[in-house]
């Protein structure tokens, strides 16, 4: 069936995931309003003729904000990407974490089904998994995470779906394994703690790249991740949005390549492209990583027809 055109609200749609997302519904024909803090987030990546609601999730006015947007614009559904998400930092502050990610989405959830939204699309995490020997990991694998950040989305999907079943609204919560790449300069990851950002700060500057740990149970003793393309992953959220107008409630989906990439592999591929050397050093385990997380992704294309198709090369040959 041919899905109608939509107006979406896209929280966090100012980050480097959001923006991608951003362009990606506009692309497939839908409109998008962004809700977003700017504490991250940056107000360049937003089209100029892309409104912006800058407003904090655990402001009390919430309500009010969604409640006027509601009454000026049809709003099909809420994508809901405004999160922190750095695993160190969640293991040195797990109370922020818990307020803001939890908090946030219980807040959101509550705003807009008193402003009459009757969809929600959930941004989680492969955090949820936390350390397992299974490879590939499918959705149906025991959520046991390891670092305050993993609880808390995993939280954030138990509120969403026990929240949908009591009110009736359609819900899916996309699990991203490890995204990377871009599709521009002006849309790049500039994050502090991700590994391709920090590769290629490393390739620009000389200074070594930290590996933390060389001695973990995988084939080169480095954490074996799933990379998928930031454009990947923002069509599944225009392939999960379509699913929602359609009556579909998906569930929870993994969104990865069934590929697994070690530390030492990205620093090699961004070296090739490079075309020299990336200096690293190998330092001690951080805490909350888990040594391999790899997608099954067969669910999410059984249900939405998704697969990703750019690879790690693509990846790391994409510059900010």
């Amino acid at each position: 069936m041919d899905v109608p055109s939509s107006t979406w609200l896209l929280t966090g749609g100012a980050g480097y995931i959001g923006s991608h997302v951003l362009r990606a519904l506009r692309a497939a024909g839908h409109d998008a309003v962004v809700l977003d803090d700017l504490s991250t987030g940056l107000r360049e990546r937003l089209p100029d003729d892309v409104e912006l609601l800058h407003h904090d999730l655990l402001d009390p006015g919430l309500g009010a904000v969604l409640a006027d947007l509601t009454r000026r614009r049809d709003v099909a559904g809420v994508v809901h990407l405004a999160a922190k998400k750095s695993v160190p930092e969640s293991v040195a502050e797990p109370l922020t974490y818990y307020e803001h990610n939890v908090g946030g989405t219980v807040a959101m959830l509550r705003a807009a089904t008193a402003a009459g939204i009757g969809r929600f699309l959930y941004s989680s995490s492969a955090a949820v998994y936390g350390e397992t020997a299974a490879e590939p990991v499918g959705e149906d694998h025991p959520t046991l995470p390891t670092s305050p950040y993993g609880e808390t989305k995993l939280a954030g999907e138990w509120a969403v779906r026990r929240h949908a079943e009591a009110e009736g609204l359609g819900w899916t919560a996309l699990r991203y394994f490890n995204v990377a790449g871009t599709a521009s300069a002006a849309l790049a990851d500039r994050g502090a703690t991700n590994l391709l950002p920090l590769v290629e700060r490393a390739a620009r500057s000389g200074e070594p790249v930290r590996v933390f740990g060389d001695d973990w149970p995988t084939p080169d003793g480095t954490c074996l991740r799933d990379y998928v393309h930031v454009e990947d992953l923002a069509e599944a959220h225009v392939a999960a949005a379509a699913a929602l107008l359609e009556g579909r409630s998906p569930g929870a989906l993994n969104v990865g390549r069934n590929a697994g990439t070690s530390v030492l592999e990205v620093i090699a591929a961004v070296s090739a492209v490079r075309g020299h050397e990336v200096p690293y050093e190998i330092v001690g385990r951080r805490p909350g990583d888990p040594a391999r997380v790899v997608a099954d992704a067969s669910r999410i294309a059984d249900a939405l027809g998704w697969r990703a198709t750019r690879g790690i090369e693509e990846m790391c040959a994409s510059r900010p």
